[in-house]
């Protein structure tokens, strides 16, 4: 693992099993927090660091299942590991499907639900990441102006400054003062870099 640990959330309703993971993820340097339900969980304010969620699948009010979806549809996209001494293969299916990273059932070695966890902190450290370019990327082009955007949106089409200008009625020297403007203020030193930031916000827009 890299120097930061991350953040490990444990919701479970059990005093005892709570203790003894705090202990557990704590001896090899994570942060922990405890919650007793989903609920709680909601409630309190939390860390944005790289983290991963241990799940109990039986909790009072919303179960760990439920409460997963829960998190989807609230935009909460952290890596979540259950843990249950209940489960079975539909129940573990349907996690697994709705992007748990592991589902354990109790008893279960140490070092795997370390592994899982450290598994789901990597993921999350690198998500955040992703989407620190992404963010960044958006706010170049929120930087362009509503011309520099159509420009933008033709150059990496692979139109001719010539093509562009016939298009929108512009002189070619137009064309090429807004091209310039597009590619310093995207920071592209070239047209591939523009068509990959371009590719960028695209997906990320049809992912919404």
């Amino acid at each position: 693992m890299s120097q930061d640990h991350g953040v490990v959330f444990i919701i479970d309703d059990d005093p005892s099993v709570r203790e003894s993971l705090n202990s557990l993820f704590r001896s090899v340097g994570h942060v922990v927090h405890t919650f007793e339900s989903a609920l709680d969980f909601l409630d309190r304010e939390r860390p944005n660091d790289s983290a991963c969620i241990v799940l109990d699948v039986r909790l009072p009010g919303p179960s760990g299942l439920e409460f997963q979806r829960q998190l989807a549809g609230l935009g909460i996209h952290i890596p979540v590991v259950f843990i249950t001494g209940h489960g079975d293969v539909p129940m573990s299916v349907s996690a697994m499907k709705a992007g748990a990273i592991e589902f354990l059932t109790k008893p279960f070695r140490d070092q795997d639900l370390l592994d899982a966890v450290h598994r789901g902190i990597e993921l999350d450290r690198e998500c955040k990441k992703d989407q620190a370019v992404l963010n960044d990327l958006q706010d170049r082009y929120d930087a362009l102006t509503l011309r520099e955007q159509e420009i933008m949106a033709l150059v990496v089409l692979g139109q001719l400054n010539k093509q562009i200008a016939f298009k929108l009625d512009l002189s070619e020297v137009t064309i090429k003062a807004h091209r310039a403007q597009v590619m310093r203020k995207m920071k592209a030193r070239t047209l591939p870099d523009l068509v990959r930031f371009a590719d960028r916000l695209n997906s990320a827009i049809l992912k919404q």
